[in-house]
């Protein structure tokens, strides 16, 4: 609880729990771990290259290095961060991890300069993440949002039948359903979906300068582009040809930017259904033993969408400036991506606590029918948009300007539009037809759009 409580971020400290998840992907411990991953993946491929320097690894050189990702530990971690205390370098102090760990292995002996042979940081560094942002995405983002938007559609479907009063502008404007409102938001996320979901992460290993100088210098025999391709694509990546010292991260800026769209769109509908709640079309089933104010009892505050609202701008502040900065480097290279990408587990914690209250909020949401009904009866202005179309329709002289002096910035009751429907010279089907119309049942293809969904 202590170390919580003096927890710098609210990730590390009151949403810790929450955020378990993302921890085996995006922490300093995940980092380590799959830095460990790609170099041991390299040292395999060298071992099947077929070096006369580099015999054929023995079972138990296998099962080491076998041991040495699947077994990785928590201490194994710290003892990383020890060796990089006195050298000051995190890669390399993976490598001389490595070699302490097999020292023990006689079958070993001749293996250890191969360990990051020919490699330049960010050959680990960038495989290092692209690993892991594919798990977090797939293991813990993607499961989520997926639930999110089945909450959407279970919500589109219950209610698409339910009339409401939509708002443009803030002022009443076409009837809609409540289902419908919540189609629309989730069709939206549907497609953001699939876009985060089609990402594919390239992954470079070609050295120093994106060259293969040093490979081709020690092995000029040897396909290095096919060994490195092997790699990048036995690891789900795909196989960049062209780079310089770093991957460009093009793909990194293209997944960000998916996901900030993704919580643009939730945001939203986080501040839609604030609004919803706060005109009385949604009430809030209370918790109980919870305090909605710390001086008005009676309160029952829209919290979850608020605390969304906020998680979602930090982490679509972050997200963009992810998407910027990374593809653009100094030359070859400089430390700026490195520094940045640490941040990665912040702006994906921020998403991913928001879409909790999200879905938090929903569960509490009930349907007010009253309010709805309340509304729409008191706003039968709306259908002068039905009347003066069928108007146009019939050739009447200035139908817009008729109703708008008979509605503009005034409330009309039913029986003044109906008198105004009898004046018309339409057909008398369609005066039927407009007399019958009410604003619960102008709703167009509202229902059938939301079932749609």
């Amino acid at each position: 609880m202590t170390q919580s409580l003096m927890a710098l971020s609210p990730l590390d400290g009151r949403y810790a729990a929450k955020l378990d998840p993302l921890r085996p992907y995006l922490s300093e411990y995940a980092l380590l771990h799959h830095r460990v991953f790609v170099e041991v993946a390299w040292l395999k491929a060298l071992g099947r290259a077929g070096f006369a320097e580099l015999p054929p690894f023995s079972e138990s050189v296998q099962a080491d290095l076998h041991k040495m990702v699947a077994g990785f530990s928590t201490a194994d971690a710290e003892r990383i961060k020890d060796i990089e205390s006195g050298i000051n370098h995190d890669v390399k102090a993976v490598e001389y991890w490595m070699k302490e760990k097999m020292a023990g292995n006689p079958d070993f002996a001749k293996a250890g300069e191969f360990i990051h042979f020919a490699c330049t940081s960010e050959d680990i560094n960038n495989l290092a993440y692209s690993v892991m942002l594919n798990a977090a995405r797939d293991k813990v983002l993607l499961p989520k949002l997926h639930e999110l938007l089945k909450t959407l559609r279970e919500l589109a479907h219950a209610y698409a039948d339910t009339p409401m009063l939509a708002r443009t502008h803030g002022q009443p404007a076409s009837p809609t359903t409540v289902g419908k409102e919540a189609g629309n938001v989730a069709m939206r996320l549907k497609r953001a979906i699939g876009k985060f979901e089609a990402v594919e992460l390239q992954g470079k290993i070609n050295g120093a300068t994106g060259n293969y100088n040093a490979h081709l210098i020690s092995y000029p025999e040897v396909d290095w582009e096919a060994l490195a391709r092997e790699v990048v694509e036995n690891m789900g990546l795909v196989f960049n040809t062209h780079t310089v010292q770093i991957e460009p991260h093009d793909t990194f800026a293209e997944t960000f930017d998916t996901l900030a769209r993704i919580n643009t769109i939730l945001l939203d509908w986080c501040r839609d259904v604030w609004g919803y709640v706060s005109i009385g079309y949604f009430k809030q089933r209370p918790k109980a033993g919870e305090v909605g104010s710390s001086t008005m009892p009676h309160k029952v505050n829209p919290i979850d969408f608020e605390n969304a609202e906020g998680n979602l701008g930090l982490a679509n502040a972050i997200l963009r400036h992810l998407s910027e900065k990374l593809p653009i480097s100094r030359w070859q290279r400089d430390l700026t991506d490195s520094t940045v990408l640490r941040n990665v587990g912040v702006a994906f914690g921020h998403s991913l606590l928001a879409w909790d209250s999200v879905l938090r909020g929903m569960a509490k949401l009930e349907i007010n029918e009253a309010r709805l009904e309340e509304d729409l009866e008191a706003n039968w202005e709306v259908l002068a948009e039905a009347v003066q179309t069928v108007m146009r329709r019939h050739g009447v002289p200035n139908p817009y300007e008729q109703l708008k002096a008979l509605t503009r910035g005034r409330t009309i009751s039913k029986e003044s539009l109906r008198e105004f429907i009898g004046s018309l010279d339409i057909p008398i089907e369609d005066k039927r037809r407009l007399a019958k119309l009410t604003p619960r049942t102008y709703l167009g293809k509202a229902a059938e759009l939301a079932k749609r969904v």
